[in-house]
């Protein structure tokens, strides 16, 4: 059931802004605190290391970075699109005395301050970039497919070739160490049914199988067999280093405004005007769905938002009117629809990524096969200490 926040069966969080519009997910203890807050501190207690204990062990892994790059130009690669995240993750990175090659997505939906921004990250770090300009008419096309199936992770279409970009990149130029701007302060609280594994090839496929009409020819992929191919066969490592150190989201912006020139997007993954619009007017008027609650909700469990806050940023619309009456022509337009066929679009009952072709069971398999491995490798251990002690 989708509730709404004058149904009677409405309930929201007390310690975050999280409720259960459209989250069937959702659940509440006795004090009414919803079992999110719960997740991300559990998350925080086992993920973050702030502290010396962060400076410690990123002291360690900048020293193996370094160590895994000898003699070679790069020694880490950094995705980077001119939002927080990332771009304070190309200033650490420099800062712990490492050479990064950053890669950036063009999918033609860049607005000009997140060009901007990036422009003045490499240009005053000295970092290079590297830039993949994708197939507009492919891309596109896949963007359009996803609108007519009606499945909620429409963004799925940029963060796989991303991903698929950095691993085939990492392999080539022999780099062992993917670093990530994604972490636990500002991005662990997310709605299980509000988004979809980025990385499962088979699914976007078949979407655009179903729904799309022209040929994908150079549009990177990546399927599962050839994500555990990198990673367990070339050892390739993403690691998320913002979440070794005291990430502080306003902090951080003042930092970069000051040293890089950079410009706030003026929201999470405002950077793209597809995102932009997306988040602020085909998620909240499609599926009923307010990204900007677990962005908030963030916040909140890592102390730098308060709960009243976060509400008086949720009474206002995620996007003006004004700018509004702007970007949706403009998307519209790009997409090539008509007011008529993006509202055709719009009154599509939705359906659920798995009412597609999709590489789960293949997932799950090998993540059986890891816990198995890891449960042996422990036991060995733990017979080989047992054994040490006895002689």
């Amino acid at each position: 059931m989708v509730f709404s926040s004058k149904d009677a069966g409405y309930r929201r969080c007390t310690v975050t802004v999280m409720d259960n519009i459209a989250d069937p997910d959702i659940h509440f203890d006795r004090e009414g605190i919803c079992n999110y807050y719960y997740e991300y501190k559990e998350a925080e207690k086992n993920e973050v290391f702030a502290g010396i204990e962060g400076r410690q062990k990123l002291s360690r892994l900048a020293d193996e970075i370094r160590a895994a790059g000898k003699s070679k130009p790069y020694d880490c690669l950094i995705g980077l699109s001119g939002g927080i995240d990332s771009s304070y993750t190309a200033l650490l990175v420099k800062q712990m005395g490492l050479r990064p090659l950053a890669v950036h997505l063009d999918n033609g939906w860049d607005t000009a301050l997140a060009v901007k921004n990036i422009e003045n990250i490499t240009g005053k770090l000295g970092i290079d970039l590297f830039t993949l300009v994708v197939n507009w008419e492919e891309f596109k096309d896949i963007q359009l497919s996803f609108l007519r199936a009606s499945v909620v992770d429409i963004e799925m279409v940029s963060d796989h070739a991303i991903l698929a970009t950095m691993y085939k990149l990492a392999k080539e130029k022999k780099i062992k160490y993917i670093i990530s701007g994604t972490n636990v302060v500002t991005e662990y609280i997310m709605p299980p049914q509000w988004l979809y594994r980025k990385m499962d090839a088979a699914n976007l496929l078949d979407i655009h199988r179903r729904y799309g009409r022209v040929s994908i020819k150079t549009y990177p992929v990546i399927d599962f067999k050839r994500y555990v191919y990198y990673s367990a066969v070339l050892g390739l490592k993403q690691v998320s280093i913002l979440n070794y150190i005291d990430y502080n989201k306003k902090e951080a912006g003042a930092q970069m405004k000051t040293a890089l020139d950079w410009a706030d997007p003026g929201g999470k993954h405002f950077e793209s005007v597809f995102t932009k619009f997306y988040q602020a007017f085909i998620l909240p008027e499609k599926f009923h769905i307010d990204k900007r609650k677990p962005h908030l909700s963030n916040l909140i469990c890592a102390g730098q938002l308060s709960r009243e806050q976060a509400l008086g940023i949720l009474e206002e619309p995620a996007l003006p009117a004004t700018e509004l009456e702007t970007c949706k022509p403009y998307v519209l337009k790009k997409l090539g629809l008509t007011e008529g066929e993006f509202e055709s679009i719009m009154q599509l009952p939705a359906q659920a990524h798995h009412a597609f072709k999709s590489e789960t069971r293949v997932h799950q398999r090998y993540m059986r096969v890891l816990q198995q491995t890891e449960w042996i490798r422990h036991a060995f251990r733990n017979k080989d200490s047992k054994a040490g002690k006895q002689q």
